[in-house]
């Protein structure tokens, strides 16, 4: 078939006259192949794009990196957007720590680093680098995907990955003095590691052998093993996981002082567990007779075959609490809570409500302060409460309300972290929307909270504002929404600037919340006069369990729905306009980016659309997709096929329908959506368009759907947020001071 001629703008305002030229878009024929599949046709014009290896796939690909390079030559934002990234990422962040007697584990990013590293702090004050992953790879393709320190803080585990695949390596270092005393272990994907004291074993999670699977399920059957220091990983015992489902994922863990280890299992992505204990104990004996049968623990089901999930914690040893048993479950409470039963008595009848549910807030996190300083001993919450963080004090003995922390302000906290030994204070990351992260302290004497650790550098944060606002979707649902702009837009239909070049971000998946935190790009867009809107859209978790289920398998149209009208708010108030308005998402955020320029493209001017999936007729046949049947549904079922059909972006696209500009921006070394679905929507829509707004193709080798070096990741940003700037009349503006 000939090359398809399109009429392409320049990425310039579009009112001032943009220059106009004639370019094909590459040459992609399109297959006769139409299958019925449970009694309805479904064509499939570019199954060919599927294979990487296919000459015709290459070729293609080659041309529209060619295609996508000549564009970003006229994308007269990107200097400016490229500068402002990097200056607002050069505040760099720190985690809270996790301690280990007096040493303290954490990870820092300075300015100008390109990963973070993972540093210890001695009882001295002495700070050294454990794990650099530039120092084990100066391209920067190799990332520090997981680490845990044994219970003693002598040994640390620490996986990494390279090339964006995320298929991590296990090694085990001495602390003290960086020597590696153990692995490596492949065929991890970050890993539960579970030290047993004294660190002369762990349990974790390891892929079987690829020759003893079915041919393409490789990335599959993972097991739960034991593995002592310093032995051939080939003679690591079986725990965990034959015989079950292959999508099964596992987390094993160890109480401390090392009686109890849990076993939690989830098939795919399902919003649910089972959760299997064992006493390692129970046999009684000395410490050498407890080691000899680590290896062949006898579990006892703690929750099988519910619909809900439940994690378990146990009381401090040698504490009044010892005994207890703490389960922070949404099991018969979408919005979780605390119970309490004893080890003697694991049966559900007998689980007491502690902090019982929330009618609004979202349980999140919970931890205990009852150090030898506490006057009696406290229980902490951290709650989030329409997307933003909130943390409690309760007495533990009754769970009563004493207190809530003091936060620096409206943002997220993270997980809270204290003393394993116990204590009196707790740690907890902080971000929003313009602060970088940070750690705070809580003191549970005083109830007073300081800032710990700030973020390593210094940054000139342009001045915004930002509401939180409600609008009604379709069938009258009310949905929350934030709007960062300019300190001097004086309000949304105000001023001689309006409208205003507006970016809308949303995700709606897995019970993912989008909460506040500081974000260079949305900072970079809205320091240049834009406005960016991030919606909290069903699907997500902000509001809780069932908000998530609102979202899922037969509901994923109220995903989209809400999508559109967060868009229509936000013309209808007068923020921006449809050709002014663009639109961004990554991987379920591609999907429904994806969803929403091809039910809608009239409401939207400009798409990005990041590793999306986008063939939800034949995403469960790559990369990871079989384990998100429970999220989306299967094809395999002819009632679910219909769900998936009826917004699978791929299949509704319309020849002749104007578009509006779409970027896909892909990674080769994505091992969790394939960029297959991205090429397939490209294909399919450079044929359908009528050619006023171009379809474009951004694909990067050696990196993958997570983390990356800091100059890929500015390079990333500032394409994509100039790719909107030239298709949303954007003004130009100096660069940064």
């Amino acid at each position: 078939m000939d090359s398809i001629h399109v009429t392409i703008s320049r990425p310039r305002p579009r009112r001032s006259g943009p220059e106009r030229i004639d370019r094909p878009y590459p040459a992609a024929p399109r297959l006769d192949l139409v299958e019925v599949l449970h009694g309805r046709e479904v064509a499939d014009p570019y199954r060919w794009l599927e294979d990487p290896e296919d000459p015709r796939t290459t070729k293609w690909a080659d041309q529209q990196d060619r295609l996508f390079a000549e564009h970003r030559e006229g994308m007269t934002a990107l200097p400016r957007m490229r500068d402002a990234m990097r200056d607002l990422l050069a505040a760099g962040w720190v985690s809270a720590p996790a301690w280990r007697g007096e040493r303290q584990f954490f990870m820092r990013r300075s300015a100008g680093q390109e990963h973070a590293v993972l540093l210890v702090t001695e009882a001295d004050g002495t700070e050294r680098v454990l794990v650099d992953p530039m120092l084990a790879d100066p391209t920067g393709r190799t990332t520090l995907d997981a680490y845990q320190p044994s219970q003693e803080g002598d040994l640390l585990a620490y996986q990494l990955s390279t090339g964006g695949t995320e298929e991590s390596v296990l090694r085990v270092m001495r602390v003290d003095t960086g020597e590696i005393v153990d692995g490596p272990i492949d065929r991890l994907r970050y890993s539960s590691v579970a030290w047993v004291p004294g660190g002369r074993a762990y349990y974790y999670v390891r892929k079987l052998d690829p020759a003893l699977v079915p041919e393409g399920e490789a990335q599959y059957h993972r097991r739960v093993w034991l593995h002592r220091v310093g032995t051939d990983p080939a003679e690591d015992r079986l725990i965990f996981g034959d015989g079950r489902d292959k999508r099964n994922y596992y987390n094993a863990a160890v109480s401390l002082g090392g009686r109890w280890l849990t076993v939690s299992s989830s098939t795919g992505t399902a919003p649910r567990n089972d959760l299997w204990i064992a006493d390692l104990w129970e046999d009684g004996g000395d410490e050498t007779e407890r080691d000899a049968r680590l290896d062949s623990p006898r579990f006892r089901a703690l929750q099988e075959g519910e619909d809900a999930f439940t994690q378990v914690r146990f009381g401090r040893p040698g504490t009044p609490h010892e005994d207890r048993v703490y389960l922070c479950t949404d099991r018969d409470a979408p919005q979780g809570r605390i119970c309490v039963t004893t080890a003697g008595d694991l049966s559900y009848e007998n689980w007491r409500d502690l902090i019982p549910q929330d009618p609004e807030a979202v349980l999140e996190d919970y931890t205990v302060l009852d150090g030898p300083l506490m006057s009696r001993p406290l229980l902490l919450t951290r709650w989030t409460r329409h997307a933003v963080s909130e943390i409690t004090v309760h007495d533990l003995d009754s769970g009563h309300l004493e207190d809530t922390v003091p936060m620096p302000g409206l943002g997220s906290a993270s997980t809270l972290a204290t003393r394993p030994e116990g204590g009196h204070q707790a740690w907890f990351g902080y971000t929003d929307f313009t602060t970088p992260r940070g750690v705070y302290c809580y003191d549970g004497r005083s109830g007073q909270v300081r800032r710990w650790a700030a973020a390593p550098g210094l940054v000139n944060v342009p001045a915004v504002t930002t509401r939180q606002v409600c609008y009604s979707s379709a069938d009258g649902t009310t949905v929350r929404m934030f709007v960062i702009a300019p300190a001097t837009a004086a309000g949304p239909t105000s001023g001689p600037d309006r409208p205003r070049p507006t970016v809308l971000n949303g995700y709606g998946g897995f019970g993912v919340s989008l909460a506040p935190g500081y974000s260079a790009p949305m900072l970079a867009w809205v320091e240049s006069g834009g406005v960016y809107a991030v919606a909290n859209i069903r699907g997500g978790g902000e509001e809780g369990e069932r908000w998530h289920r609102a979202g899922m398998l037969e509901n994923k149209q109220n995903v989209y729905d809400d999508f559109h009208a967060a868009a229509d708010w936000l013309t209808a108030n007068g923020w921006t306009t449809p050709d002014r308005l663009g639109i961004h998402g990554g991987s379920n955020g591609g999907l429904l980016v994806g969803a929403a320029l091809t039910q809608h493209p009239e409401k939207y001017g400009s798409v990005v659309c990041s590793a999306p999936l986008l063939d939800m007729v034949r995403y469960e046949q790559f990369g990871l997709g079989a384990t998100w049947a429970l999220e989306y549904g299967s094809a395999a079922d002819p009632e679910q096929f219909d769900w998936l059909l009826s917004y699978s972006p791929y299949h509704r696209v319309t020849e002749g329908t104007d578009y509006p500009a779409v970027l896909f921006t892909v990674f080769d070394g994505d091992t969790r959506v394939d960029p297959l679905h991205a090429r397939k929507l490209a294909a399919a829509l450079q044929h359908a368009g009528t050619g006023r707004r171009p379809v474009l193709y951004r694909r990067e080798a050696g990196v993958g759907h997570g983390a990356r070096a800091l100059s890929l990741a500015i390079e990333l940003c500032a394409d994509t947020l100039a790719f909107h700037a030239a298709h949303l009349e954007q003004p130009s503006s100096e660069p940064r001071a």
